[in-house]
């Protein structure tokens, strides 16, 4: 009866693994460092029966233990197991360059994380971008996944332009970017202080497939959260979850001044994909004005990317009123977008209510992880009846509820206490702001009936 029970136990396990299905491939031999060159910091790698061990040294920067051949689309297992005050991760699809006396390793970084914050599996753009799927705590399962005492077992799979992670069978992380598509792979003993050298990173029972991966690919049984950097793109997994694009890339469709028929004529520009505001001396809705979508939403997903010139200042409103008499914007609840360090505004209002990202004069966001000027942020506006939440860069910065007493408290106090229900209408515009200066915004794109609480 044992024999019985545990068989499709074994078959279910092969077919998880691909095992006994051909493609697969040591990318370690166990035994040394052939087919792997040490680049970045000089900590040591050593082989221990049959085990790649890394161990954390002061005084030098990240170090990598790269495959000298480069890999496009592939699935990769190996284990892992590290000290709890240890971070790490392993490099797919990653480069290198010169960087004065060292070489800096950068590209997508699937994250080892044995601290308290169980951010393991998700995927960091090291030495570029920073966080691109972040585990948070709405991701319950996937920050406990990772085992912090014992041996952890990773799957990647990089097909195409998506790249999926597991541990220990649970789905963790689903990204869609299509900055890189091929590169090496590198395992990585982060660079540390006095305080943790000698601390070991340990890998075994490394394989990798590069030929019947369709066969060997994972299903899409479990629905985790898909982050899409593709500009102005909707893959087939957010078609089927509802969202569609707000601004295709290439035409103002679905726009049209704010308290106005069309879009525009002026200040206002389409260019390399991005929608663009021009600058115009700083005055709010002097130039082209804001803009405001056609359509109103009540429900919603927004998730937008922004990039912010020296000291600008913009905002991306939404619930938002045309009926409400104003010399200057249109009025609606406002993800603000500054620069923090350079425009006034940032050291106005209360408590930093006015400062990136927060709710604009209500209440301020905390959190942050701001990209920097220059760079693409991505933003994400979550509204499901009555409850709102703010999100940078894949990191929740504030949530509240509208019409709750303590919401409407924060209004009287504020700004929009003239006027009558502010921010309370079932369903208003989404609202593009024009401050006079030039701010870029692309792969605007909304999801209406809301999910709510969601990883980000």
């Amino acid at each position: 009866m044992k024999a019985r029970l545990l068989l499709p136990a074994v078959l279910l396990t092969l077919l998880l693994t691909g095992c006994g299905q051909s493609g697969w491939h040591d990318l370690f031999n166990g035994k040394d460092f052939t087919g792997f060159v040490q680049k970045g910091g000089q900590a040591q790698f050593t082989v221990e029966d049959g085990v790649m061990v890394g161990i954390s040294t002061p005084d030098t920067p990240n170090s990598f233990m790269c495959t000298s051949e480069e890999y496009s689309d592939f699935i990769l297992e190996f284990e892992v197991k590290a000290d709890t005050i240890l971070n790490s991760g392993v490099q797919v699809r990653s480069h290198s360059t010169e960087n004065g006396d060292r070489t800096l390793v950068y590209g997508y970084q699937v994250e080892i994380d044995p601290t308290d914050r169980g951010w393991s599996g998700g995927i960091y753009d090291e030495a570029r971008r920073g966080w691109l799927y972040p585990v948070t705590p709405n991701n319950v399962a996937a920050v406990r996944s990772f085992d912090r005492h014992g041996w952890n077992s990773y799957r990647v799979e990089a097909i195409g332009n998506r790249i999926r992670t597991w541990i220990n069978g649970i789905p963790v992380a689903d990204l869609a970017d299509d900055a890189d598509s091929s590169g090496f792979i590198a395992f990585q003993v982060h660079a540390v202080s006095r305080e943790l050298a000698g601390t070991k990173v340990m890998w075994k029972n490394i394989r990798i497939a590069t030929e019947n991966l369709e066969k060997l690919a994972l299903p899409d049984t479990t629905k985790i959260f898909q982050a899409n950097f593709i500009p102005n793109t909707l893959t087939e997994r957010e078609k089927a979850d509802g969202w569609k694009l707000l601004f295709d890339g290439t035409s103002s469709a679905g726009w049209r001044g704010a308290h106005k028929d069309a879009f525009p004529e002026s200040g206002w520009v389409i260019e390399n994909g991005c929608l663009k505001v021009l600058a115009s001396g700083g005055a709010e809705s002097q130039g082209g004005g804001d803009i405001v979508t056609i359509d109103q939403y009540g429900n919603f997903d927004l998730f937008f990317e922004f990039m912010i010139t020296e000291g600008a200042n913009s905002g991306v409103k939404y619930f938002v009123s045309e009926a409400y008499p104003t010399a200057g914007s249109a009025i609606g609840l406002e993800y603000q977008i500054l620069d923090d360090q350079r425009h006034p505004d940032a050291k106005m209002g209360r408590d930093g209510n006015r400062t990136l990202s927060s709710l604009y004069d209500l209440i301020p966001a905390a959190n942050k992880r701001f990209n920097g000027v220059g760079q693409w942020n991505a933003a994400h506006i979550v509204s499901v009846n009555g409850h709102v939440e703010h999100w940078l860069n894949g990191f929740k910065v504030l949530e509240y509820e509208r019409g709750s007493e303590e919401y409407r408290k924060l209004v009287s106090e504020s700004k929009y206490k003239v006027f009558a229900g502010f921010g309370e209408a079932e369903h208003g515009h989404i609202l593009l702001q024009d401050h006079g200066n030039e701010v870029a915004f692309r792969s605007i794109k909304i999801r209406q009936e809301a999910r709510g609480n969601r990883q980000w």
